[in-house]
């Protein structure tokens, strides 16, 4: 594994653990197949509903709880209440503290969800806070009148929609880049058929899932891929064997289609209905 510093000092795995749509039983296997498989960076929300399922694996592994790196998110509809979201949260996680607190999407009172969190994380309760699915203006915008800056910035990111323009406000405020869905959320698309994955793939003995994770992670990326097939979340982690060259790492980001796939809707509404079950 290899880590990044974030803008107050702590550490943060490169590569972590997505659990976006996973539920119940099937979510508590998961979590644990990953903490096994070495993953110490494990990512849930209130909204996916699955804290307890996340909190029971943890519970279960005998990994310290200082080891890992649990991030979970306030939704929007929560902002007035954050204080009682993380509250929440700590419950069903089971643990004393949170390593990161997002905002999950750049909808309703973000200040009221911000000014919270930025009390919860002077207390100690919360190692960092951040944000995700902010565009640059809103991120901008929070970071420019507020006493914290955010650590990070969740987007959906990937060889198809690469956020360069985001990537570069986030570089110029000290505002990591962390990847979800970052091999498409399981969209039907044609990433891993391209020519230029499958040569990488072929030379360094990889699949075109890890050689697209490695790139994400060469470009300064944090990436949370999601699975519930333990050979597939083992398969994700491998990454750190082989360094992809200068010359195609830049070969990838040629075929940047800026498209994002389900990221940044811009009404509340198709948020909730992305989060449907």
């Amino acid at each position: 594994m290899i880590y990044r510093t974030l803008n107050n000092g702590i550490q943060i795995p490169m590569l972590g653990f997505g659990t976006f749509k996973a539920s119940g039983e099937e979510c508590e296997a998961s979590v644990l197949a990953a903490i096994r498989a070495g993953y110490r960076l494990i990512d849930t929300a209130e909204a996916y509903n699955n804290e307890e399922y996340v909190g029971n694996a943890i519970a279960k592994s005998s990994v310290p709880r200082e080891e890992l790196f649990i991030t979970t998110k306030v939704n929007f509809r929560s902002y007035e209440n954050a204080r009682a979201i993380v509250e929440q949260s700590l419950a069903k996680l089971q643990v004393e503290y949170l390593d990161l607190v997002l905002l999950h999407w750049p909808f309703g009172n973000y200040y009221a969800g911000w000014h919270q969190l930025e009390e919860l994380y002077e207390e100690g309760k919360i190692r960092a806070i951040g944000v995700s699915n902010f565009n640059p203006d809103r991120l901008i915008d929070l970071l420019s009148f507020n006493k914290v800056v955010p650590v990070i910035n969740q987007i959906e990111t990937h060889l198809y929609c690469q956020r360069k323009n985001e990537h570069v406000w986030e570089d110029k405020y000290g505002v990591a880049h962390q990847a979800y869905a970052p091999l498409g959320q399981g969209k039907a698309n044609k990433m891993f058929e391209e020519e230029a994955v499958q040569q990488l793939a072929v030379k360094y003995g990889k699949t075109p899932a890890q050689i697209l994770l490695r790139f994400l992670v060469q470009s300064d990326v944090v990436v949370i891929p999601k699975s519930v097939h333990e050979a597939r979340i083992q398969e994700n982690i491998d990454i750190f064997d082989f360094e992809l060259t200068v010359e195609e790492v830049a070969v990838l980001a040629a075929l940047d289609q800026a498209a994002p796939m389900t990221g940044t809707p811009e009404k509340p509404e198709k948020v909730e209905r992305a989060m449907t079950w």
